[in-house]
């Protein structure tokens, strides 16, 4: 979904800066690197929070000190290839960018674990347009509602405010490569003549304009994706479609009026690391490759970052001392021991 220039000068030349922890007094283990490790900081709340809770654990847990890198997908998978950085706690292995692919093929990299094999992109409405939610007093207003099939008799339901007679379908904002598929969607599910295109400005603006209508609890038509705080919070149902079809997708991304469309694909996860990396440190690797978290275990701490206003170390310190039964499969009992010490 995101993507990484060819090395550390052209990286720090765009204007990137090393971050860095330093390490914890983790007594009684001695890192099997001499040198901090180095791991893609991919600018995107799913990708931090992982990264503070792996860099927690391999400084406290098995006494290494960590740095971070910050950028985009693009340079920072270059960069896993190149060697300057060693970890990448999210490939989007269905949609891996072409960097990573060709430093795979190189030898230079490895996928070595499952993140996470759940995400979700889709067409969704609040879960209590279908179901109601007595709670808050709050009718079925589409008992019936769910597929994509049925949206052409709601749109009154999900009219737009700008555009009486049309109901409103939010998109991704303009430029992003969601618009351009749910648009053809659109099209392709004869719904362009009865809903409008509705783009938001920026993704803030859309998660904003979801967020406003679940407080309310008002009906609303739009795409997203998880894990995302959004998800976390809210209730949502994903209206169904017809069952992914490669070459129906690429379609959409590519031709001017497609005829067809078909669900998003659900995306596996996973964790890449630098080769080099791997040989060296075959004691991190087996932890990375034990990492494993859900689509809904990472939007619930997306959503704690949201509701209080916590940074990525501070959801991962809630994670580590809520969620003990997670992570502690990931490592021995010696680091586990060091990593609950030091919280």
């Amino acid at each position: 979904m995101k993507t990484l220039p060819t090395g550390a000068a052209m990286l720090l030349a765009a204007g990137l800066a090393f971050t860095s922890h330093s390490s914890a007094n983790a007594q009684d283990a001695t890192c099997e690197i001499d040198r901090p490790v180095m791991f893609a900081g991919l600018n995107y709340d799913s990708a931090l929070f992982h990264n503070a809770v792996a860099r927690f654990i391999i400084e406290k847990g098995y006494g290494c000190q960590t740095d971070a890198l910050p950028g985009d997908v693009i340079p920072l998978l270059t960069g896993v290839g190149k060697g300057d950085v060693d970890i990448v706690m999210e490939i989007w292995r269905d949609n891996v960018a072409e960097a990573w692919t060709k430093a795979e093929d190189a030898g230079n990299v490895s996928q070595i674990g499952v993140n996470f094999d759940d995400a979700v992109e889709g067409w969704f409405v609040p879960t209590y347009v279908i179901e109601g939610d007595a709670e808050r007093g709050i009718e079925p207003m589409a008992p019936d509602l769910k597929s994509v099939d049925d949206l052409a008799k709601y749109t009154e339901l999900f009219e737009d405010p700008e555009e009486p007679g049309k109901g409103r379908f939010y998109n991704c904002p303009s430029g992003w490569v969601c618009e351009k598929v749910n648009s053809a969607k659109l099209g392709a599910y004869d719904l362009d003549d009865s809903f409008t295109n509705f783009r938001p400005g920026t993704g803030a603006a859309l998660s904003a304009a979801i967020a406003s209508a679940h407080k309310r609890g008002k009906p609303a038509l739009y795409y997203y994706w998880g894990p995302t705080w959004v998800m976390g919070l809210y209730d949502s149902t994903r209206l169904e479609e017809p069952a992914y079809d490669k070459a129906i997708f690429d379609a959409l991304k590519t031709e001017e009026n497609p005829t067809k469309a078909t669900a998003y694909p659900q995306s596996t996860i996973t964790i890449g690391v630098n080769n080099d990396f791997k040989a060296a440190a075959p004691t991190l690797i087996n932890f990375l490759t034990n990492y494993e978290t859900s689509n809904a275990l990472v939007s619930e701490m997306l959503a704690y970052m949201q509701e209080n206003d916590e940074k990525p170390d501070g959801a991962a310190m809630h994670f580590l001392k809520s969620k003990p039964d997670v992570w502690k499969d990931w490592v021995p009992a010696d680091v586990a021991a060091r990593v609950e010490s030091a919280m």
